[in-house]
């Protein structure tokens, strides 16, 4: 694997935020998973409902008008926020060390600070520009928040801040063994948290009862360097947590980790989240990689795949595939027919979802980290750098909007410093990575909460 590829993947994988329409499994407990449009309660929105309503969101804004509030973080995350109703929960990590975690409440309507929690990290390394920081985007629900980081030391709080469990994984399944980080965002149903936990040493897929945090069930997987994230999905009535990473796309059972089918022939998918269709169906994404390491199998591994019962047994198969489509940091989207892929050099390609026909390919300014937000007439695009694009959903390429989130000169400066990087492979990741990142953004009422690495950026009408 390229060693570049691999630095900018553990990036963007974990960051990725803001996907709709956002799958809507059968038999989950709306209550307690929030399905209402002012919650945003896992990575991608997982469980929330799908945001129907464009005109309640701000199409135009600058970087002064309509943003209703900025909110300063201690240390740096690249995990995005989760809402819960009236309050934002973000994490970050501090100190040269990566020396203490952090979970921070903030109100949504005023921006200020409801309570922190600070975590010790059981596992201190180099805090670098190199290693993924803070990564994993937590799950909430009406009951607790589930933290988990990327030392493997993970917490439930309640919405007070109050601890409920904690637990070190790192201690129990690892040491995790991983140049770049962990990157992996954890989903849930209304009973467990489940964990993706992928390195270079003994992996696995765990389920955690969200009551007391033990583990009911874990599924081991072969080692290997991926920073995607489980899906859950409901196939045919069936739970199911969906893998894609490094080769394989794999669906287990949600009740006992049973791994229930696997589909192979697929390769670049180091990076970006199952996304659901619905009817079984569900889009996959892939990378050929910086050096191009996993092209041919890449230009395989972007399309639609279907999941279906034969008797007792599950088949998975990929419907289609295009070999013009690439991922960037942001998974594909599904919408009103239509997929959407965007690249690493921010063109977009908009196809149809019955075939996988190219229906345009067209370039947008910035390509994004964050996943794209889709919402009734429009999509938006939340640039890396800062510029939001909005698009007409549809297949007639049309520009509504161009705004600024924020001005790179202005925003506050990072609490820790980092130290030299020890290699020119190194010191220009660094220079890579050091510029201010949209790392992913949630949807709560009509506003838009975006992250950046120590800021949180509230945009409303």
């Amino acid at each position: 694997m390229n060693p570049h590829n691999s630095i900018r993947r553990i990036f963007f994988v974990s960051l990725l935020s803001g996907i709709t329409p956002i799958s809507s499994n059968a038999g989950l407990n709306d209550r307690l998973l929030g399905n209402d449009d002012n919650h945003w309660p896992a990575f991608l929105g997982s469980c929330a409902s799908k945001q129907t309503d464009a005109s309640k969101l701000p199409l135009e804004w600058n970087k002064t008008d309509r943003i209703a509030w900025k909110r300063t973080l201690v240390g740096h995350g690249q995990s995005s926020p989760v809402v819960w109703g009236d309050t934002a929960f973000v994490t970050t990590v501090d100190g040269p060390n990566k020396e203490s975690f952090h979970i921070v409440a903030i109100d949504v309507k005023t921006g200020e600070q409801k309570w922190s929690h600070t975590v010790k990290n059981s596992y201190p390394v180099k805090n670098s520009y190199y290693v993924s920081r803070s990564a994993p985007t937590p799950v909430v629900d009406a009951n607790q928040v589930v933290v988990f980081f990327e030392s493997g030391d993970t917490i439930a709080l309640d919405h007070d801040g109050q601890v409920l469990w904690s637990r070190n994984l790192g201690q129990d399944y690892g040491p995790f063994i991983a140049e770049f980080g962990l990157g992996a965002s954890p989903c849930q149903n209304e009973s467990h948290v489940f964990l993706l936990l992928e390195h270079d040493g003994p992996s696995g897929l765990i389920a955690l009862d969200k009551k007391s945090g033990k583990t009911d069930w874990k599924s081991d997987r072969t080692s290997r360097r991926s920073w995607s994230s489980p899906a859950l999905l409901n196939i045919e009535g069936s739970e199911q947590i969906v893998v894609s990473s490094a080769g394989s796309v794999d669906g287990y059972s949600a009740v006992d980790g049973k791994l229930l089918w696997t589909l192979t022939g697929v390769g670049g998918n180091t990076g970006v989240t199952p996304i659901d269709n619905g009817d079984g169906s569900f889009l996959i994404g892939a990378s050929g990689g910086r050096g191009g390491e996993n092209a041919e199998l890449a230009k395989k591994s972007n399309g639609l795949v279907k999941v279906t019962r034969d008797g007792d047994n599950w088949v998975a198969k990929l419907v289609w595939t295009n070999d013009r489509l690439s991922t960037s940091w942001a998974s594909p989207i599904s919408h009103n027919g239509y997929g959407y892929w965007l690249n690493t050099t921010g063109a977009l390609f908009c196809v149809d979802l019955t075939n996988g026909q190219t229906v345009f390919s067209q370039r947008i300014k910035q390509s994004c980290w964050a996943t794209p937000i889709a919402v009734g007439d429009r999509i938006y695009f939340f640039g890396k750098e800062g510029l939001v694009s909005v698009i007409a959903a549809g297949p007639e390429f049309k520009v509504l909007a161009e705004n600024e989130l924020f001005d790179p000169d202005q925003l506050p400066p990072e609490t820790t410093q980092l130290g030299e990087e020890t290699t020119e492979e190194r010191r220009r990741a660094s220079a890579m990575f050091s510029k201010p990142t949209v790392y992913g953004v949630a949807v709560s009422g009509n506003q838009f909460l975006a992250r950046i690495g120590n800021q949180v950026i509230c945009v409303r009408p």
